[in-house]
């Protein structure tokens, strides 16, 4: 596929891989929550990152770009209350928020959590496995050229952080767990989650009231 093609694709989409090298990065989004909670600027944010190694990463190169990366996460939240309970809040609040920045930020994390974490919530269907996860990318495959044109491996990864995501978030045991475990919504983040609108994303909480 000659490149202009494949951007015309990728700008037509709204999707994106990026969660292959970005991850869930819990303990990063903290980390710089807990800078941005310092009334720095982003740039002084990523400074202190860099100059401080505070992800001990191996390159400066890498580190920037991860800061860069939770920066942008932490601003898709576009509430500063959010922001600082992800810094302060004990990690299993914490972490549900970061899943809902991570919503936020990519289409392919907001889509998967709603129409197929949320459905099985709402049909009461606890089975998961690698047949849901298939499922989710042959359907986007199918509906975006863009999805079409990555790469098996592409794919692959994509659904292994996916799981990753759903045990670091404690609806899965394990990455090869069979079943989907019952989780408890916040309160401070279904109140923000009201307040933005995204009502739509409570299913993916198991929130139905």
């Amino acid at each position: 596929m000659p490149d202009i093609s494949r951007a015309a694709l990728q700008a037509a989409s709204p999707y994106n891989a990026a969660i292959t090298r970005e991850q869930f990065l819990f303990y990063e989004v903290r980390t710089t929550a807990k800078l941005l909670c310092e009334d720095l600027t982003p740039d002084e944010v990523v400074d202190r990152i860099v100059t401080e190694n505070l992800f001990q990463y191996p390159t400066e190169k890498s580190v920037r770009k991860m800061a860069r990366a939770c920066l942008r996460r932490l601003y898709a939240l576009g509430d500063e209350a959010l922001v600082q309970a992800i810094a302060t809040q004990p990690s299993d609040v914490a972490k549900q928020i970061c899943l809902y920045a991570m919503m936020k930020q990519y289409r392919l994390i907001w889509d998967f959590m709603i129409t197929v974490i949320g459905e099985k919530y709402r049909s009461s269907d606890t089975a998961f496995g690698k047949i849901d996860l298939n499922s989710y990318f042959l359907r986007l495959q199918e509906q975006d050229d863009w999805v079409a044109a990555w790469s098996d491996r592409t794919v692959t990864k994509l659904k292994q952080v996916i799981a990753k995501v759903l045990v670091e978030n404690g609806y899965l045991d394990h990455v090869k767990a069979a079943e989907l475990k019952p989780v408890w919504l916040q309160p401070a983040l279904e109140n923000a989650i009201r307040e933005n609108g995204d009502e739509i994303a409570l299913s993916a909480f198991n929130c139905f009231s």
